[in-house]
């Protein structure tokens, strides 16, 4: 599975982390992403020859606060299920921790955070076609995911993140939403394809979300100062727009760059 039939989807998060060492090591070991290259201060890590996440050390840089605008999490999508079953056997002999699993409904998806506290989500989607209710809306929701199931659909043992794993999509903490409607549907072109108390899902081509807002932690934040998290991310469009750099309501830089 994967958003690339979508005109726009995510390419690479950037994070400022404290510790380069410590926290590219982690996302190697927790989710098999590969170090694509670097130096001592940053390091770019993905799938294949894929750059999904790039790290930049500031070891001076204050630590985020959890109610700051910024990250929720950044969302790894797997190819298949059994991708995601492999690597929940992964989980378990690793000892990692696991904050949280849900089904979605369009997707099943696990949760946990980096030595820094960045959100991460590891998910799988369900095939498109049953994404839609009768009325033909997308229907999301957060039920209690099958873990024992989800294992058992594993094929093969983990061999680190598959060719074809991507960056599905980015959850935002943000300080107020018809801002962010205003901003990430109207001015950048993701139509909102869901809302859930707090929270929006924006997505574009029919796909559930490259990108979701929330104001569960963060409401009424303003504008990012500096500090640890997230920096910004790139959006990979088929037609890149006039403005292909800007930067959102709290700060947080987004560039375009074309599909490969």
């Amino acid at each position: 599975m994967s958003t690339a039939a979508a005109p726009l989807q995510i390419g690479t998060v950037r994070l400022i982390v404290n510790d380069l060492t410590k926290v590219a090591d982690f996302y190697a070991r927790a989710l098999g992403l590969e170090k694509l290259g670097g130096d001592g201060t940053q390091a770019r890590l993905g799938a294949g020859d894929t750059p999904l996440l790039e790290l930049t050390a500031d070891p001076a840089a204050p630590r985020s606060s959890p109610r700051a605008a910024g990250l929720f999490h950044t969302a790894f999508l797997l190819p298949a299920r059994a991708d995601l079953g492999a690597w929940v056997h992964h989980a378990s002999n690793a000892r990692l921790p696991v904050q949280g699993a849900s089904d979605h409904l369009v997707s099943e998806a696990i949760y946990f955070a980096d030595p820094e506290g960045n959100g991460i989500e590891i998910y799988a989607d369900r095939p498109r076609a049953t994404w839609t209710g009768p009325d033909g809306t997308i229907k999301m929701a957060t039920d209690p995911l099958d873990i024992d199931d989800l294992a058992a659909s594993a094929r093969a043992p983990w061999q680190g993140a598959p060719t074809g794993t991507v960056v599905g999509h980015i959850h935002l903490q943000i300080g107020n939403l018809p801002d962010a409607e205003a901003f990430y549907r109207d001015r950048l072109g993701f139509p909102v394809m869901a809302h859930y108390p707090g929270a929006a899902f924006y997505g574009a081509g029919g796909y559930h979300h490259h990108i979701a807002t929330n104001i569960w932690n963060s409401r009424g934040a303003g504008p990012r100062s500096h500090g640890t998290g997230l920096s910004g991310f790139t959006i990979l469009a088929d037609t890149l727009p006039a403005e292909p750099e800007l930067t959102d309501p709290w700060g947080i830089a987004i560039d375009f760059k074309p599909k490969a």
